[in-house]
């Protein structure tokens, strides 16, 4: 179900109706990526869907410090963050980040793909 969520959210991005976002923690964690094909398979989504504007880095990484205050770790916080700095939904495959996210006061919607294209009507 989640890789056909995935699927459904990437063939939408591909025929224009979202953009993607990328963080820059999120090409740390895709670096460290152990499985060289993994690795490579979003390497090349990334680079064919990258989408960096530019934020506010020092607000961003204050936003980031408080959420860790409330029980993120630093990556998840950071997601969190820069997600809030383009007012973007975050869609994460992590679904104890996903339940913790709703506990905190954040401006955004984050849940997991297949709750994304329920949402949005994808399915």
């Amino acid at each position: 179900m989640e890789t056909s969520a995935v699927q459904l959210i990437l063939s939408a991005v591909e025929r224009g109706l979202y953009q993607l976002v990328w963080p820059p923690v999120h090409i740390k964690e895709i670096e460290a990526t152990t499985d060289e094909i993994e690795r490579a398979e979003l390497i090349y989504l990334i680079g064919k869907n990258r989408n960096s504007p530019m934020i506010n880095k020092q607000a961003t990484r204050n936003r980031a410090e408080y959420f860790m205050t409330l029980g993120l770790g630093v990556a998840d916080a950071a997601h969190l963050a820069y997600s809030e700095s383009f007012q973007a939904e975050l869609i994460t495959c992590d679904d104890k980040f996903a339940k913790k996210s709703k506990t905190i006061n954040t401006a955004i919607w984050v849940g997991n793909p297949a709750a994304f294209c329920e949402k949005e009507e994808l399915l």
